[in-house]
């Protein structure tokens, strides 16, 4: 079962749980491919995906969006679970609903889940204007990886129950 593991990463804190993602559904015996959204090529060749973005002023980065807009049909017959990689530091909680425009992301492919992870800033990769973030968030990797683990196991155990087959 081919499953694609996609991801939108600003400055890699997507890029590191979409690679954990990623080792987990393998270790559990499926095929994995990861890629950047942007060079994930023709997604008809998969099976089930995973898919998940940086969010910025609670919308996805651009190349993971135009992913799932532009290949909305052929995800909607199939499994796909999203993920959303937001708040950093422990102030701000993690939203007990999604903002309305990545709710309906997930339900124009019928995802069977969009989790929200805390994202990490390291300031050594921030540049030109993007300096100023760090006078308004707190710097460090803040990433739940038990809680990104769990995710992915779970997702891992429900391809391998259902196994779903693709269109020839």
């Amino acid at each position: 079962m081919p499953v694609l593991v996609a991801y939108a990463s600003k400055h890699g804190s997507t890029q590191g749980i979409a690679e954990r993602i990623a080792a987990i559904l393998r270790a559990s015996g499926l095929e994995v491919d990861l890629a950047a959204a942007e060079d994930a090529g023709d997604p008809a060749g998969y099976d089930a995906f995973v898919i998940g973005s940086a969010v910025y002023a609670s919308r996805w980065m651009a190349p993971a969006s135009e992913l799932i807009r532009h290949n909305r049909a052929l995800l909607a017959s199939r499994p796909v679970w999203l993920f959303s990689v937001g708040p950093v530091g422990r102030r701000i909680p993690l939203p007990a609903t999604l903002p309305p425009v990545l709710a309906a992301l997930g339900d124009s492919i019928g995802a069977q889940d969009h989790h929200v992870f805390r994202g990490a800033i390291d300031a050594s990769k921030l540049r030109g204007v993007e300096h100023l973030i760090r006078l308004i968030l707190p710097q460090g990797d803040f990433r739940d990886w038990p809680d990104i683990e769990a995710w992915a196991t779970g997702i891992a155990g429900e391809l391998r129950r259902t196994r779903p087959p693709h269109p020839p």
